[in-house]
């Protein structure tokens, strides 16, 4: 018999208080009453808080296929736009830009080329696409821009709260966009990438150039249209598809590859530039997911040229 379990003559109240611990615990298999817990005051609990992502709030930065959202077998569908709306103004009334859809998240409108699109320096470069369109919704904010001297399609965001989620879509290459050109020369591939890093170009700005150094990647698809033309007169029509998005990124890439763009004022030969009253270059497509309803959707625009 163990000393425990031996008699003695100690109570057997005694006897169980000073009972050696076991590995249970005092409250095992008993149930226990749910305590509510009691929430600190704390000094900031007035600041507001910042709203937590849902899932659904999310799903606009996934990708709609693959690598490329402008590919035909990405189940993009075109979104039912809205009558277009033409933006005139008595200052330069041949550049009338157009509204081809607009809803309470976000507005995508047609530029012409020659019209800024935010203003720049000097009085007389004030007029510009982002204050044409606030004329008509004041919550516009551009979201990315184009060219001066290039045409076709951008995106304009209702309020900050759509522009943060569509510039984080820019910013993870989710946004798929399609530009049509007219080069000079055949160019000899069907299709291909180009693949040069570009930096500022110190001494002739607002050029770009080719720096292995100091360059930025920039990557470009390309595609041959149609060639047509011999000798000095040869031309080949491109698509072009930007994986990234560095200033004047397609103009120098195919000037680096010895085909400039038709009417470059900045990188085509000064012929060029005379003998074409525009540059040759246009956004003709551009693919994403709606920042608000998750929906998928494309927008197309004619090429003028």
């Amino acid at each position: 018999m163990s000393s425990w379990n031996r008699p003695t003559g100690r109570s057997a109240s005694f006897r169980r208080l000073n009972r050696p611990r076991t590995s249970r615990s005092p409250g095992a298999g008993r149930r226990r009453r749910a305590v509510p817990r009691q929430r600190t005051r704390c000094a900031n609990r007035a600041r507001p808080r910042r709203p937590r992502t849902r899932r659904s709030d999310r799903a606009h930065l996934r990708p709609i296929s693959g690598d490329d959202p402008l590919s035909g077998s990405g189940g993009i569908r075109t979104v039912q736009s809205a009558p277009r709306r033409a933006i005139a103004s008595d200052a330069v009334p041949h550049l009338t830009p157009t509204i081809l859809y607009a809803d309470e998240a976000l507005i995508v409108a047609d530029k012409p080329a020659g019209l800024l699109c935010v203003p720049a320096r000097g009085e007389a470069r004030q007029d510009c696409l982002a204050i044409r369109v606030q004329a008509l919704y004041r919550d516009a904010l551009i979201v990315h821009r184009l060219d001066m001297a290039t045409s076709g399609l951008i995106l304009l965001a209702r309020g900050e709260e759509m522009l943060r989620r569509m510039s984080l879509a820019f910013e993870k290459r989710i946004v798929g966009k399609r530009y049509v050109a007219l080069v000079h020369g055949h160019i000899g591939n069907d299709s291909g990438e180009i693949d040069l890093p570009l930096a500022d170009d110190p001494e002739n700005r607002p050029r770009q150039i080719v720096d292995p150094v100091r360059g930025r990647r920039a990557l470009t698809r390309y595609r041959v249209i149609a060639r047509s033309g011999e000798g000095a007169e040869a031309v080949s029509r491109v698509e072009l598809k930007p994986v990234t998005g560095r200033s004047h990124q397609l103009r120098v890439h195919l000037m680096s590859i010895g085909h400039a763009i038709l009417g470059d004022p900045l990188y085509a030969a000064d012929e060029s530039a005379a003998r074409h009253a525009r540059m040759h270059l246009h956004a003709a497509g551009i693919a994403f997911i709606h920042p608000e309803t998750r929906v998928p959707a494309s927008f197309d625009s004619a090429v003028p040229f």
